[in-house]
């Protein structure tokens, strides 16, 4: 396949409005997962942190849902649209600031064939979502302001750039605590690479911005406990057992997460790279890689004590993608303005598309049983392990629960006033918003902070426990909760009420079941 170079930024353009099409019927199609759903709360209750992370993912809820006056998954994802429709440009500006716009449109492609570009920033809504635009922003400002020549004992060029860079360094650590590796980045080049800056007063003015931006986090946890940055000391060990199956998972996570064949490709550019193949001028090289090894290394490192997540590292892959980007575009010799597209990239994005495709089939038919064992076809276990569940079928319940609740209300087994509880903050953050929300119904955390997270707080919002009152409790039989184990010692009794069915083509994709809890002790 042949483009014309002269018409890169008609492609771009192109790209750029058919990504945000297919992410906004994404958006609108498929039902909330377990993190997405949990973030609503954010919005729901904004404050300057949470228990999990900063409080920047639910005021872009908030905003671009006009303060929730909308609130369908679409346009509590609208910011994802947007901001990876801005992050594949600017990817693209990167490309062409450190080598040519034929890198930049490669970069950009690579960048929207990554599952965790496409799906995770640019369909869900997640805290990566903000984050990722806001290191790509501070990234590209640190390079325009580093890639700067001046002459000795000029006054520095780009100082608005780094000023600017120190902004979106602080307000993506608003989004995510991760990106501290902005920072990292930027002082590892400094001291092994551009001495000079230590002389430059707009470096340091540019990170008292960074802190100025994280001081309301910094108040709040000192406010709480710091809970928040000890729930995040807990999930990783500098010390510990050596979990070799941990990394493993770590690695092929980060394959699935940035696409496999991206992944090879960004190991093939720098092998290649430091084979000697210089397709790159060292200052790039040099920021790329500052920015990015510490932020992979120290989760690799992480993986090797205790189980991490493979989109944690997922940004530091995106801005590696510039390597191969640029390894394609300096092998691609021009014939008469026109230039080959590169088969592995078609090949990426191929993957995408086919995996797009086979996803939403699955979680919408469940062609493919994901269901093995005994127990997973038992009633009460039906669907564990099916991991399409968490993003499907929760839309179906809420007119069956009405009817239910309508039933009991008329017999006098339940009042019109009574709650609903549940055990972990997934499903609950499900339950409150597809079931409990619509029928103006309070949703209540029923266990330790570990469990429920931010519900310790909603709970005193919405008014607390009551002791001696009567909830409603709803379990799916894909994430099943004993009653007997977890309620009995809670409640004088716990009486089961009906079987709600969620259909999938026919056929039970789960069961969720519905309890009446009987005097709250």
């Amino acid at each position: 396949m042949q483009i014309q170079e002269n018409k890169i930024d008609k492609y771009i353009t192109w790209l750029l409005i058919i990504s945000a099409l297919v992410r906004g019927f994404l958006a609108a199609f498929i039902e909330f997962g377990n993190d997405e759903v949990y973030y609503w709360t954010y919005a729901m209750y904004p404050d300057w942190s949470h228990f999990d992370h900063p409080g920047m993912v639910g005021w872009v809820m908030q905003i671009f849902s006009l303060n929730l006056l909308f609130t369908s998954e679409f346009a509590l994802r609208l910011s994802s649209i947007i901001f990876m429709t801005i992050d594949t440009y600017i990817i693209y500006r990167l490309g062409c600031l450190i080598k040519s716009k034929l890198t930049g449109f490669y970069a950009a492609l690579l960048y929207t064939a990554s599952l965790y570009c496409f799906i995770i920033t640019g369909v869900f809504i997640m805290p990566d979502t903000p984050l990722m635009l806001f290191t790509l922003l501070s990234v590209y400002c640190f390079t325009l302001s580093f890639r700067a020549e001046r002459s000795e004992g000029e006054e520095p060029h780009g100082c608005d750039q780094i000023l600017l860079g120190g902004f979106f360094a602080g307000l993506a650590l608003l989004s995510k605590y991760s990106a501290i590796f902005i920072w990292v980045g930027v002082g590892l080049y400094v001291l092994f690479f551009d001495r000079k800056q230590l002389k430059n007063k707009y470096l340091y003015l540019s990170a008292l911005i960074s802190v100025l931006c994280m001081l309301p986090v910094l108040i709040w946890n000192m406010q709480n406990d710091f809970i928040s940055f000890t729930f995040h000391g807990d999930r990783v060990s500098f010390f510990g057992k050596l979990q070799p199956l941990d990394f493993i998972a770590e690695i092929a996570g980060e394959l699935g997460y940035n696409n496999p064949i991206n992944y090879v490709l960004i190991i093939i550019a720098l092998v290649a790279f430091f084979k000697g193949k210089k397709y790159l001028d060292s200052t790039s090289v040099r920021l790329l890689l500052c920015f990015a090894l510490p932020f992979i290394g120290v989760f690799w490192f992480f993986s090797l004590m205790r189980e991490t997540l493979p989109h944690w590292s997922a940004p530091a892959f995106s801005l590696l993608l510039l390597f191969p980007a640029s390894y394609f575009a300096d092998k691609q010799q021009i014939t008469d303005g026109n230039v080959k597209l590169p088969k592995s990239i078609i090949a990426t994005l191929s993957l995408l598309v086919v995996i797009l495709v086979f996803g939403v089939l699955e979680i919408k038919t469940g062609i493919v049983p994901l269901r093995f064992g005994e127990r997973a076809n038992s009633v009460r276990y039906y669907g564990e392990g099916d991991f399409t569940t968490t993003i499907y079928g929760w839309r179906s319940i809420k007119d069956d629960f009405q009817r239910i609740r309508e039933e009991k209300v008329a017999e006098g087994a339940m009042k019109e006033t009574d709650g609903m509880v549940s055990l972990q903050w997934f499903p609950m953050a499900n339950f409150d918003y597809y079931v409990a929300y619509p029928l103006n119904v309070n949703m209540f955390g029923l266990r330790d902070i570990d469990k429920i997270h931010k519900y310790a707080w909603i709970n005193e919002y919405r008014g607390g426990l009551q002791k001696g009152h009567d909830y409603w409790f709803l379990n799916e039989s894909s994430d099943y909760y004993a009653p007997e184990r977890y309620l009995n010692d809670q409640f004088d009794d716990i009486v089961p009420c009906d079987t709600i069915v969620v259909d999938r083509c026919g056929k039970p994709a789960k069961y969720v079941f519905v309890y009446m809890c009987k005097g709250l002790k």
